[in-house]
């Protein structure tokens, strides 16, 4: 059977997702398994507000692999086709292996990725694949050893994040991405050093703007570098020629090295928002479904399924709130309105 016809039949094959007010499907779910991380990154959880005394989920709070598992098969059901596993730092999660096998099998996933921090990917990168990982993208924000350090709130594990993403490489996670946050005077005049360290490794490093994610980063928007500026910072040392997008919603304009030496991206969210081609919902490591990264309120799905919620009952209430769904809160980013902003979800629970 040709590819192509192997795709057409898994059109055929795949229910109708459903689609929000604004006619964007169901398409991807990002299921934060692990409200903890062993990083203090300021514009995530500063060391100031996350320390030793702050209460994360206890275990029992945190949906099981089991209630992971039967949730993903229900949005799966709904149309989702893309389940990224994230934190907190998944990999923090005891036997993250088996919930990936269990994942990889169910009908209809047909990506299943995992976004860290990589301290410990080396160690876990291998038995991933092995039970039906696809892809791995890591946080990296600079390969300066002292502004990694600042950046990871004082770690020092550089070389072991390096390390777990020559691992993700050598067992086949492919691509490897690497995602690295800019802001203005702290590493922008680093990005072509990063760019430089992974250019012509097949590791796809993309650039994201600084954003206003959580109550606690004390965002500002003169810390944002448009993602023109570091295009054309890169452009001059290394031509680059734009590739087209793969699917519908695909966050990153991708670019091409002219010399084929890979690619890069730039998610530019301040800049040029893409909230109209957005099909991602969120699950939190506690069981609330979020339909937005700047989401205020959830959903809880936690006490629907410990109710002894039916299939059709969660699959129902997934499509109600999917249905209802108008968040472009990056379209409106700055625009005055005269009433007091709400506070945002974090994104340590529920996920970059």
């Amino acid at each position: 059977m040709t590819d192509e016809s192997e795709r057409n039949l898994i059109a055929i094959a795949a229910p109708r997702a459903v689609a929000d007010t604004r006619g964007r499907p169901l398409a991807d779910l990002r299921i934060s398994v692990m409200d903890r991380c062993n990083f203090r990154c300021p514009y995530c959880m500063p060391r100031e507000t996350f320390g030793d005394h702050y209460r994360f989920l206890a275990a029992a709070e945190r949906l099981s692999f089991a209630e992971i598992a039967r949730l993903a098969r229900l949005f799966a059901a709904e149309g989702v086709r893309k389940v990224r596993l994230t934190g907190g730092e998944p990999l923090l999660r005891s036997g993250l292996a088996d919930l990936v096998g269990e994942l990889s099998s169910i009908d209809g996933i047909e990506d299943l990725a995992l976004t860290t921090n990589g301290v410990l990917l080396a160690v876990h990168a291998a038995k991933l694949r092995a039970h039906g990982l696809s892809r791995v993208t890591v946080s990296l924000d600079s390969i300066d050893p002292a502004t990694f350090r600042r950046l990871s709130g004082g770690f020092d594990g550089l070389e072991r994040v390096l390390d777990g993403i020559r691992a993700a490489v050598e067992s086949g996670l492919a691509p490897v991405k690497v995602n690295a946050v800019v802001q203005r005077g702290v590493n922008d005049g680093q990005a072509v050093d990063l760019a430089r360290h992974f250019r012509g490794s097949g590791v796809v490093v993309r650039f994201i703007e600084y954003m206003d994610v959580g109550n606690r980063n004390e965002w500002r928007r003169e810390l944002v570098v448009p993602s023109q500026e570091l295009r054309d910072a890169i452009a001059a040392t290394w031509p680059l020629r734009p590739l087209a997008p793969v699917h519908r919603g695909e966050v990153a304009e991708r670019y091409a090295y002219a010399d084929g030496a890979g690619e890069i991206g730039f998610i530019s969210s301040v800049s040029q928002p893409f909230c109209g081609d957005c099909t991602r919902a969120r699950l939190s490591s506690d069981g609330n479904f979020y339909t937005c990264l700047f989401a205020t309120q959830g959903t809880d799905f936690r006490a629907k399924l410990r109710a002894g919620a039916g299939d059709e009952e969660l699959r129902r209430l997934i499509r109600t709130v999917w249905r209802r769904r108008d968040d472009r809160y990056s379209e409106l980013r700055g625009r005055p309105s005269g009433e007091p902003q709400p506070r945002k979800i974090e994104m340590y629970y529920i996920g970059g």
